[in-house]
């Protein structure tokens, strides 16, 4: 990805290559292909390339020190590739939301697997059961926000726990998705920019995921 121009940051490099795929994902031998895989309880971990544009994105807020909210946190792996980039120089934190918890408990298993328990179990990565939609208020606010899956439309309860100044990362829409960069100023005045067409997951509720 850095060779074909997707990667531009050597710190989204150097965090990217931090992170073993192969500890996120329950197919191994595709651990490394530029594809999104099923992780069960019907989500799937993105494509590589997505997690570099995210990563690529959000970077201009991704500071040491900062926090960050990672709705649909599935495997863990981008809360993984979000701790290296805000932890270097000072003790960011990194939250991970998802509503199944069996995703959730895996996701801590993956976590250790891939050398990151202390981050865990010092509080700088958490990882919690609960309604992505609504956010995690008690950790707020967050300087980047990133959603894994599709809302319907925007949800102004994700904006209000935005930063100021902050940036979020969401696929919107039903049939046709876009993915929309939202950036929140100093003065708490919100834009919004399309970027690029998608097709990810819808963002629902336990029950209608399975």
């Amino acid at each position: 990805m850095a060779r074909s121009g997707l990667i531009n940051s050597d710190r989204v490099l150097a965090a990217l290559t931090k992170v073993n795929r192969a500890h996120y994902v329950q197919d191994i031998e595709g651990a490394y292909v530029d594809a999104p895989q099923y992780i069960g309880y019907g989500a799937t971990i993105s494509a590589p390339h997505m997690h570099a544009h995210a990563a690529e994105n959000l970077l201009p807020l991704l500071h040491p020190g900062a926090r960050v909210l990672d709705v649909g946190s599935g495997s863990g792996y981008l809360c993984a590739v979000f701790h290296h980039l805000i932890s270097d120089g000072a003790p960011g934190k990194v939250v991970g939301i998802d509503h199944i918890p069996e995703l959730v408990d895996w996701s801590v298993e993956n976590l250790r697997k891939d050398g990151l328990g202390e981050a865990v179990d010092d509080g700088r990565i958490v990882m919690v059961a609960g309604d992505g939609r609504q956010g995690y208020p008690s950790l707020g606010p967050y300087d980047v926000i990133h959603v894994g899956a599709a809302a319907p439309k925007l949800p102004s309860v994700l904006v209000d726990q935005l930063a100021s100044p902050g940036r979020m990362f969401i696929p919107v829409g039903s049939y046709s998705q876009e993915i929309l960069q939202v950036d929140k100023d100093e003065h708490g005045n919100v834009t919004k920019k399309q970027l690029f067409g998608v097709m990810y997951v819808p963002l629902t509720d336990k029950d209608k995921q399975f």
